[in-house]
């Protein structure tokens, strides 16, 4: 059982690390996604934690640009700083191994959203939105006819939205 105790602080430490090094808020989907593809907790018991922590305020959600983000608290980051050295050496290396290569992946997820909804009379409503440092660059909202549509228009503003965000800004200026 006490092994038990050791390896909850444990993982609980390593989310609050995970969370402290990536800087900015990320969405419980990515945090998941970080967790499992380094094989540190399952599924089920990410989640009891995460909860738990928000529960004891070391997490919270923010809500600043419309999306559900997970961010580390003041009182999340007094506890690790405290206790960061029960973490393993191995684990560590191996989030920042991971986070080296997939940091810029990360922020463009949080940066960059497309997603679209079904709306009245059977069209969709797509929401194209880049954010950056907190402040929304450019938050568009189409109505377009077919699902089809709507997710090309989804798929070609995350793999282009840079590109396209000049353009736009381009033909407004001009």
């Amino acid at each position: 059982m006490f092994e038990d105790t050791l390896e909850l602080a444990e993982n609980k430490l390593l989310l609050l690390f995970i969370f402290k090094k990536i800087k900015f808020p990320v969405s419980n989907n990515q945090i998941t996604q970080i967790i499992l593809e380094n094989n540190f907790i399952n599924y089920f018991t990410l989640q009891q934690y995460l909860n738990e922590l928000l529960s004891s305020n070391f997490l919270k959600y923010t809500d600043e640009t419309g999306n559900h983000r997970l961010v580390i608290t003041e009182k999340g980051i007094k506890v690790l700083s405290l206790f960061e050295n029960r973490i393993s050496e191995d684990k560590i290396n191996a989030v920042e191994d991971y986070l080296n290569k997939e940091i810029k992946n990360i922020k463009k997820e949080v940066t960059i959203t497309a997603d679209y909804t079904l709306g009245k009379k059977g069209n969709f409503i797509v929401n194209l939105k880049a954010i950056e440092n907190d402040s929304i660059l450019i938050d568009i909202k189409l109505n377009v006819g077919s699902n089809k549509d709507a997710k090309d228009l989804c798929h070609k503003w995350k793999n282009n939205s840079s590109e396209l965000y000049d353009k736009i800004i381009q033909l407004l200026i001009n």
